[in-house]
């Protein structure tokens, strides 16, 4: 299909242009590739290792979480020279939705977490500017359980700080590194958050708001997304598609 109409969709389907980001993230399409695409690969991340990967599978358009401008730098050499000249001479485009991807109601990284965990999504919980990235859900666990429960999903590791209750009624997700959030989770009541990673002050946080904090992993809690949306294109477009996996362990 024609790839201005498959960006045009993307653009559209996850709102990049009014969704608010850091400044850096730079939502849509990152790099220009082929005019037509027969085939997509989906990531995580950027990474030499995922781009590589994209060529490798004959892709013609790559979908990632995290593209390739984070740190604001405007020369390019080294690693992102690397990147760039596997995609210009891979004839890949780049394509990349960060925190549309984490809040999007169907194929975003909280919602089809929280349903692959099983449980239904109640309401939305953890903002970003003006728009709303995470959900919150019912259940009724022991704390144990749930932290078995979310590793089995997850299939990684799980860390947690018990700062909340035995036993769990109220789940926030947000995804990735939004440790942040646990003063929103004690405000909106709710007694566990699960996201991906968070820094060291985060343990005390966690322990005087008196939430769980639940890392899940960074990498890990954020493959949801992009698989959901590879499979969601496959299917609307008849685009065959690759999940490139390249997990950090973070």
């Amino acid at each position: 299909m024609k790839s201005t109409s498959l960006l045009e969709y993307l653009d559209e389907y996850l709102d990049v242009g009014t969704f608010r980001d850091y400044a850096a993230a730079h939502n849509g399409l990152q790099v220009e590739g082929p005019s037509e695409v027969q085939r997509i690969a989906v990531a995580v991340d950027a990474s030499e290792a995922v781009i590589q990967g994209a060529v490798a599978a004959g892709a013609d358009l790559l979908i990632v979480h995290h593209g390739i401008f984070w740190d604001g730098q405007t020369r390019v050499f080294g690693p992102r020279f690397r990147k760039l000249r596997g995609l210009i001479e891979g004839k890949v485009a780049l394509y990349s939705a960060h925190l549309p991807l984490d809040a999007h109601p169907e194929v975003g990284n909280c919602a089809v977490l929280c349903r692959e965990l099983g449980w239904a999504l109640a309401g939305r919980f953890g903002s970003h500017g003006d728009r709303d990235l995470g959900w919150w859900c019912d259940v009724d666990m022991e704390r144990d359980a749930l932290v078995a429960h979310v590793g089995d999903v997850v299939q990684g590791p799980v860390r947690l700080i018990p700062g909340g209750p035995d036993r769990i009624y109220r789940v926030g997700v947000v995804t990735g590194a939004a440790s942040a959030m646990l003063r929103d989770a004690a405000d909106a009541g709710l007694d566990t958050l699960i996201t991906g990673e968070g820094p060291h002050h985060s343990y005390n946080d966690a322990i005087e708001f008196r939430v769980n904090a639940v890392y899940a992993g960074h990498y890990a809690t954020e493959t949801w997304g992009v698989r959901a949306l590879g499979a969601h294109i496959g299917e609307r477009f008849g685009v065959p598609w690759d999940f490139i996996d390249a997990p950090t362990g973070l």
